[in-house]
C-alpha cells in the first residue's frame, strides 16, 4: 500500500497518539532527535512524492512575509499593494496568509504555478529536515493531519524510541 493511502486511512486514530509522541520527544536531546529525524525524512521522501498528494497547498495557507509579497508580486507582473489585495489576509493570529485554500497558485497537476518565487513556509514545509524538526516540534502532530510524510516520520520515529 503506498504511504498516501495509509495517511488517509490512518490519521485520524493516530493523531492523539502523535500528541503523545512529541511530549516525549519534548524531553529528549535536541540533537538526537533532529538527526532521527533528518534520517526519516530522507528515508520516507524516498517513498512519497509531494506531486502525489499536495495536500499542504489545499489545505494550509501560508504564512507570507514582505519578502514573499514583494518575490511573489515580482513574479506575477503585479504591483505589491494589488498582489496583498487579491491574495492576503490576516489571519486571527495577527499573521499575513494566502487568502484562500487551495493556494490560487496550485495547478490542477498539483504543481505550483509560482514554485520558484514560492513563499519561504513553502520552501520549509513540512518542517522535518535537519534542525527543524527540533526547533517546531509543536506543529508536528497537527502538520500529520495534512502531510503523509510528517505522518510517517512520526510514526516511525514512535517505532525506534518505544522498540527495545
Amino acid at each position: 500500500m503506498k504511504l498516501i493511502e495509509a495517511w488517509k486511512l490512518q490519521v485520524d486514530a493516530q493523531n492523539p497518539k502523535h500528541k503523545v509522541l512529541i511530549r516525549k520527544l519534548k524531553s529528549k536531546k535536541r540533537k538526537e532527535i533532529a538527526a532521527l529525524a533528518d534520517q526519516l525524512h530522507q528515508v520516507v521522501f524516498e517513498e512519497i512524492d509531494c506531486l502525489d498528494c499536495a495536500n499542504c497547498c489545499k489545505t494550509i495557507p501560508p504564512i507570507l512575509n514582505d519578502t514573499d509579497c514583494r518575490r511573489l508580486s515580482k513574479a506575477l507582473g503585479m504591483k505589491e499593494k494589488d498582489f496583498f489585495s487579491k491574495y492576503v489576509r490576516i489571519d486571527e493570529d495577527g499573521d499575513q496568509v494566502m487568502a484562500q485554500t487551495p493556494c490560487p497558485f496550485l495547478l490542477a497537476n498539483n504543481h505550483c504555478l509560482v514554485y520558484e518565487s514560492r513563499p519561504r513556509a513553502c520552501r520549509q514545509y513540512p518542517h522535518t529536515d535537519g534542525n527543524q524538526f527540533a526547533e517546531n516540534l509543536n506543529l508536528h502532530a497537527a502538520n500529520s493531519k495534512h502531510c503523509p510524510a510528517v505522518f510517517h516520520i512520526l510514526q516511525r520515529i514512535d517505532k525506534q524510541i518505544t522498540s527495545p
